[in-house]
């Protein structure tokens, strides 16, 4: 692997399939979470279900934190690159005349969207690993409900939170607005089709990010009103 890596195309072709892998999850994410707006029952089954199903927990999960860690690794590795390569010149490149803020702070966004990432470890999924498999609770219950409905509006219930995650989305989506294109530049796909795509990934770079910006104000002000 660290051989394959050690060209910059290769790192290059790397980081968009991490980049594609974390895109395509996230729509399955928002998909599920969506379901709490109209459906405390819809929520309750699918959370359930996703987190005893052993397929996902054992298989999917760890594929999928492994591609969130290589994802931002590399990511810092190829801007610490491309700074290098730079060298004296750096300070006389005018990036702002050649390239979108969002393409030339990557690092700003993705370095934010970490941190983020930590937050809701620790929000929601170390939390869920302490009560299945310290505790040894994996019935999903709390007083004979399930539990997963009460358990994402309590975490919205405070105005800081709910802040930081709409900073953080807001982020998320310049990120995705430059990284979207990107990805499928560096694995090579142009042809009549790119335009299409682009205009794809412009709007799922803003509703997704969005999708979940609603989630996190829905949940805070329906307690508000409750």
């Amino acid at each position: 692997m660290s051989g394959f890596l050690s060209s910059s195309i290769a790192r290059k072709f790397a980081m968009a399939l991490s980049a594609l892998f974390l895109i395509f999850f996230l729509i399955i994410h928002l998909a599920v979470n969506l379901t709490s707006l109209f459906s405390e029952a819809l929520f309750n089954e699918l959370s359930h279900f996703m987190g005893t199903n052993p397929l996902i927990q054992f298989a999917l999960q760890p594929v999928l934190i492994f591609g969130v860690v290589f994802h931002f690794v590399l990511g810092f590795v190829l801007e610490i690159k491309n700074r290098k390569s730079r060298g004296v010149q750096y300070v006389k490149y005018n990036g702002a005349a050649n390239a979108t803020w969002m393409s030339r702070n990557m690092e700003i966004s993705g370095g934010v969207i970490l941190i983020f990432i930590g937050i809701h470890f620790v929000d929601f999924w170390f939390p869920e690993l302490n009560t299945k498999y310290v505790i040894g609770d994996m019935t999903g219950l709390h007083n004979g409900e399930f539990r997963y409905f009460a358990e994402l509006n309590h975490k919205f219930a405070e105005p800081w939170r709910v802040g930081a995650y709409v900073v953080a989305f807001v982020l998320l989506a310049l990120h995705l607005l430059h990284g979207f294109q990107s990805a499928f530049q560096s694995i090579g796909f142009n042809n009549k089709y790119s335009n299409c795509l682009k205009s794809f990934g412009k709007w799922y770079s803003i509703i997704v990010p969005l999708g979940f910006i609603i989630i996190a104000l829905f949940h805070h002000f329906n307690q508000l009103t409750h």
